[in-house]
């Protein structure tokens, strides 16, 4: 079984599939490997330690050897860690202090001397023209004999990685739940299920594959493999040889299609056959992807095969040679004549349409009589549509009903976020709230019988993942808009980044906001230290990998809110270089350690996005003085190169603002329609688990719960939306 296949299994689910062996007395070899796990953050359920202490030494170090490997992976501790100030947060340097020192190190530098002294006689240094800037002054293992040992606290971070069953099942089981989810999923993940359809395309397949980038997937391997592939649009087709081609199956990016083999060929024309012929009306979808399929269609030659009519008639549309009017089209002219009760009329046809376009319909409305049938039809039509755009409308009325002249913020697909004030009237509370009344209805109606209900009153304010762009790839990491709990006295973010080719300087940094969203200070390379804060040294380049580090104790922080950012100064995108990855750790205030401790990760998150500055999430001052962490997963635009916290400070406020002013649907908001009126959930302490069967919603999955339990944690909290 190839070894990246259970890395997917522990990844995904913290479960390790049933460790293969002979038996013998491997109790010895178990423990060591518990502690080794310990010393990174986690844990071997009791279940899982018998069953590898009853395996040969052998297996379970085989066993420990490629777990660890994973979960090093999954918090960061990959790769080297090192700090420019080698004592790190002991000892930074004022900012000026430190420039000056450099400078006058350079100033004794023959081969520096010359160049220096010429931007002297200008006015002007550049920090990156000085030998002791930028540059790691030490070697990693100096750092780490300059550091203390960790100081054990019970606030560390622990993990526990459960048993599994056997491995086919385990990948049976994720693929199934990745393959059926009714929400997409983001780039990784469909990676990660690409990888898994390879191996399960011919097995067991989900009851549905609703989500349609996650079908396209699944059929090119199931082409692949030689089965039918799952088509009823002209778009499923396109989407499957976006796949083929190793393109953009979700259609935003353009594909380059390449000469494919004649039976693949002769597949996808025939799939486009089979569909135009069982509903004609399906070419007017065409229209939204017209030169993609004229360029599929320079590859696919549909003149070759004359037995297929129907599919010719697609690239025809496409050409503009054959009339397929859209339905968007349709119901645009019909707006446009102010027709909204016949807009209304057609789009009961398509329920999905009609709800995206329920703002719209109320906004257009003449008068309550056609607000009344725009409420109408939605309610009639409301069981057809995915329970994920059902919760999507939802979160929009509610948010509608708060956002009058407030800014609104807009996300692409990309993760690029901007602001713009909101221009839109308001909607008709009572149409408003009837509208939010049925939908509530029509979600509890989906919802399946729970049993009892255990949940972990951490997860309550994550927000529901109605989208797998929402988020990004990682370990702890929330949904956008999720509120969670910092519980620690001293924050830490982390940045590491490695570059590809060209020299690349990423800089982490941290903008301070006060309660109007004013700035009260930044900590950078530019302000090395600030009343609570210490940053460990700006590094300009990183061939061999580099981290950048700020520690903050959350009593002394001045401001409210506090926003870490990571700002492309030169080089290579957060797409482009090698890896790169944010994350933040929580420790007590009399731990010491290591600038960066596995074991104190709480979140780490890979940086993916197409902007030059990236926000992953903002930190607020609660009452009573607690913190709490609002999740962004963000990028803005920025500049070409030389992007600084405190020349974004503005777009970057005004985008925390909107952001924090915005409520998205939680774990609260289903829990609640779950259990109704009369309550029926038991919060869970933390302790003690229920003898019998139940229904858990939580972060992580506690040990000793019934083997009958349907558990549902961030692995697979998007199980909880209803198709």
């Amino acid at each position: 079984m190839p070894r990246n296949l259970e890395s997917l299994i522990v990844r995904h689910t913290h479960r390790l599939p049933s460790p293969a062996g002979s038996p013998g007395q491997g109790a010895v070899a178990a423990r060591q490997f518990d502690v080794a796990l310990m010393g990174v953050g986690f844990k071997l359920s009791g279940e899982l330690l018998g069953r590898l202490s009853g395996l040969s030494e052998a297996a379970v170090v085989r066993a420990a050897r490629r777990t660890l490997d994973v979960v090093r992976g999954m918090v960061g501790d990959h790769v080297r860690h090192n700090a420019y100030f080698i004592d790190f947060p002991a000892n930074v340097p004022d900012t000026e202090e430190f420039w000056t020192e450099c400078l006058v190190k350079a100033l004794g530098d023959e081969e520096a001397r010359a160049g220096v002294l010429a931007g002297l006689g200008r006015g002007t240094v550049d920090l990156l023209s000085l030998p002791a800037y930028g540059r790691y002054p030490h070697t990693y293992e100096e750092m780490l004999a300059a550091q203390d040992e960790l100081i054990a606290s019970a606030g560390d971070r622990v993990t526990v990685l459960h048993l599994g069953r056997d491995m086919d099942s385990e990948l049976s089981d994720l693929y199934g739940a990745l393959a059926g989810s009714t929400t997409p999923l983001d780039g990784d993940h469909l990676a990660d299920l690409k990888v898994l359809a390879g191996h399960c395309a011919l097995g067991p397949q989900p009851e549905s594959i609703p989500v349609r980038e996650n079908r396209a997937v699944v059929n090119e391997a199931r082409l692949m493999a030689g089965a039918d592939p799952l088509v009823d649009t002209v778009t499923d087709v396109l989407r499957l040889a976006c796949a083929l081609a190793g393109g953009d199956v979700t259609l935003r990016e353009p594909t380059r299609f390449r000469t494919l083999p004649r039976p693949v060929r002769r597949a996808l024309l025939a799939a486009l056959d089979e569909v135009v012929a069982a509903n004609p009306a399906k070419l007017a979808d065409v229209h939204a992807h017209r030169e993609p399929f004229k360029r599929l269609g320079e590859r696919l030659h549909p003149h070759e095969y004359p037995r297929l009519p129907h599919a010719a008639e697609v690239f025809a549309v496409a050409r503009g040679e054959k009339e397929a009017l859209s339905f968007d089209a349709r119901v645009d002219r019909l707006l446009r004549a102010g027709d909204v009760i016949g807009a209304v009329t057609l789009l009961r046809s398509a329920p999905g349409k009609l709800f995206r376009a329920l703002d719209l319909l109320l906004r257009t409305a003449s008068g309550q009589e056609e607000r009344d049938a725009v409420v109408a039809a939605a309610v009639e039509v409301a069981p057809e549509v995915s329970g994920r755009v059902v919760l999507s409308v939802r979160e929009h009325l509610h948010n509608r009903e708060r956002e009058s002249g407030r800014p609104r913020v807009f996300v692409n697909h990309r993760a690029r976020a901007w602001v713009t004030p909101d221009a839109r009237p308001p909607l008709p509370a009572a149409d408003r709230d009837r509208l939010a009344v049925a939908l509530d209805a029509e979600i509890r109606r989906r919802l399946p019988s729970t049993g009892r209900l255990l949940v972990d009153p951490d997860v309550l304010d994550v927000a529901l993942p109605l989208s797998g762009r929402a988020t990004a790839s990682g370990f702890g990491v929330l949904p956008r808009g999720s509120v969670s709990v910092i519980d620690g006295e001293r924050l830490r973010f982390f940045v590491y980044w490695k570059q590809t080719e060209r020299p690349t300087d990423f800089d982490l940094s941290a903008l301070l906001l006060r309660d109007d969203y004013s700035t009260a200070g930044w900590l950078s390379y530019t302000s090395l230290s600030t009343v609570g804060g210490r940053h460990s040294g700006d590094v300009t380049e990183a061939p061999d990998g580099a981290s950048e580090f700020i520690d903050l104790s959350l009593e002394q922080v001045r401001g409210t809110f506090v926003v870490p950012q990571v700002n492309i100064f030169a080089g290579e995108g957060f797409e482009q270089v090698e890896e790169s990855f944010f994350g933040f750790m929580l420790r007590d205030g009399e731990q010491r350690g290591r600038p960066y401790e596995p074991r104190t990760v709480r979140m780490k998150s890979e940086l993916r996005g197409t902007g030059r500055v990236a926000l992953p999430l903002v930190f607020r001052r609660e009452g009573g003085g607690r913190w709490s962490a609002k999740w962004l997963h963000l990028y803005l635009r920025g500049r070409a190169e030389a992007n600084r916290v405190e020349e974004n400070r503005a777009p970057v406020s005004a985008l925390v603002r909107a952001v924090l002013e915005r409520e998205p649907l939680t774990v609260r908001h289903l829990v609640g329609l779950m259990t109704g009126p009369a309550g029926g959930v038991d919060l869970w302490d933390g302790v003690s688990v229920p003898d019998g069967p139940v229904t858990y919603i939580g972060l992580e999955r506690p040990e000793g719960l019934h083997p009958d339990s349907r558990i549902v944690t961030l692995g697979n909290l998007r199980d909880l939306i209803p198709s």
